[in-house]
């Protein structure tokens, strides 16, 4: 029941602009840690627009929570050194830059699944899944090279392919299909910040299964995202 437009637009806000550019850059630009922090302007980006196309309203507290991770946000771009073109912890100015696009494409799918308003998530979620892979195909090849697709597939082994499979099933099936259900039911400024808790798992895996450091300064910027996400929900709190 979907527009094929609008379909079209979501899986490839989310397929290509999301995920595919926070990959590129996770390759070699931005720890994946750090990554699963900076992708969360997003929530500030979505509740921005949620304001000027739907009218919702924008409080204080909200524009106080946007100040406060933006500033965490910063602290990241100061202390590796990306910002001065550095290679410094493994983050370079283009891995942030990448990060950043990558937020605002899953902000505008958000806009996106909350004009659909409520609808059949799951199914809606599948379909929108076909747009994107038409379109990293062609990119993979072209980025990539057919040779190195070939030993990704062949070298590929059981913790490759479980990664795939949380992606697909966990990730996108499940998760997305709670979190637009959420968006179209409810104000994003009370749904898009919840996201700001992903950094928490993001950088705590990051440190336990691939070995990524996690310096003081590191802790610190991811409190004063999570800090942001505090206060823009608190501001939102109300009497049911």
């Amino acid at each position: 029941k979907v527009p094929l437009s609008q379909l079209v637009a979501y899986g490839l806000f989310i397929g290509v602009g999301q995920f595919g550019l926070l990959f590129y850059a996770m390759q070699s630009d931005i720890t994946p840690g750090l990554a699963s922090l900076v992708i969360q302007v997003q929530a500030f980006f979505t509740i921005a627009l949620s304001a000027l196309l739907w009218g919702e309203p924008l409080k204080p507290s909200h524009i106080a929570g946007l100040a406060l991770a933006a500033s965490g946000i910063g602290l990241i771009g100061w202390q590796s050194g990306a910002l001065a073109g550095s290679n410094g912890n493994g983050v370079t100015a283009l891995g942030i830059g990448l990060a950043l696009l990558a937020a605002a494409s899953w902000s505008a799918g958000n806009m996106v699944a909350k004009r659909i308003g409520p609808t059949d998530v799951l199914p809606f979620i599948a379909w929108s899944s076909i747009p994107p892979a038409l379109a990293l195909i062609p990119l993979s090849l072209a980025l990539e090279g057919p040779v190195s697709i070939s030993h990704a597939f062949a070298s590929a082994g059981a913790v490759a392919w479980g990664a795939v499979l949380w992606q697909a099933v966990g990730n996108t099936l499940f998760g997305y299909s709670i979190w637009n259900w959420l968006l179209a039911r409810h104000p994003a400024v009370l749904v898009a910040p919840m996201a700001l808790l992903v950094p928490v798992f993001g950088m705590g895996s990051s440190t336990f299964v691939l070995g990524e450091s996690l310096p003081l300064w590191k802790i610190a910027a991811a409190a004063l995202v999570i800090g942001g996400l505090a206060i823009t929900v608190l501001g939102s709190s109300q009497r049911a």
